[in-house]
């Protein structure tokens, strides 16, 4: 591929692998440089009162006239929250779309969680460097991982794969932090044992040279 250059880059759209949705539901895209905070900031607004009431103090006022901002008020409270919200991202974005469900999920609490891991398929254009040389453009068609959370206010069917009831990452958080504890707790006592078996024999030789010393003292007096 040195004699070629990539021209462009083409997502495949893929579709959502959970049926039956209320059709307000909202989908949130993350990509590799998307921002934490503006993502929290747009899911915490549909999913919490707190969060979109101060949205709605921030959000700056129309220059012209009032009656405009007084609307926008009245449709935004008229406006019931969403009991649903989805988290898709692929590639280098899965990471960052994991932590923006797990923040929601504690500022929000009760949300039943369903997780699907699909592929994605990304298009590539590569075009040559010297259309004179005779070379063909090449397409490049590569398979992403992706990852898609759906967080749900309502309760979902238990035997799906994926499904994660609420309230339990902090349970399984504290088991594995235990387990750590106790596997590190462990390694220094053992390693404690150990250096200190390896001093004891440095302090008998120490001592025995020290007596012998004494002695010849001694015996020379």
């Amino acid at each position: 591929m040195e004699n070629y250059s990539k021209a462009r880059t083409v997502e495949q759209p893929s579709v959502c692998p959970f049926p039956g949705l209320p059709p307000d539901t909202p989908e949130v895209r993350v990509k590799d440089g998307s921002k934490i905070r503006n993502l929290m900031r747009y899911a915490l607004s549909r999913m919490e009162a707190k969060a979109k009431a101060a949205e709605e103090e921030e959000r700056p006022p129309p220059e012209e006239g009032g009656g405009g901002a007084a609307e926008g008020k009245k449709e935004a409270a008229a406006r019931p929250l969403c009991s649903h919200i989805i988290f898709t991202a692929s590639g280098k974005g899965v990471s960052k779309a994991i932590t923006c469900a797990e923040i929601v999920k504690r500022r929000v609490k009760g949300l039943h969680q369903l997780t699907k891991l699909l592929y994605s398929t990304v298009v590539e254009v590569w075009e040559p460097l010297e259309p004179a040389a005779g070379l063909d453009s090449l397409t490049v068609n590569r398979n992403l991982p992706a990852i898609w959370i759906l967080l749900s206010r309502e309760p979902m069917d238990c035997s799906q794969p994926g499904y994660q009831p609420p309230g339990r990452y902090d349970l399984l958080w504290a088991q594995s932090a235990n387990k750590e504890e106790g596997g590190g707790s462990t390694g220094l006592r053992t390693g404690h044992k150990r250096k200190k078996g390896g001093g004891g024999g440095g302090g008998g030789g120490r001592g025995r040279g020290a007596g012998r010393h004494a002695g010849r003292s001694r015996d020379a007096a």
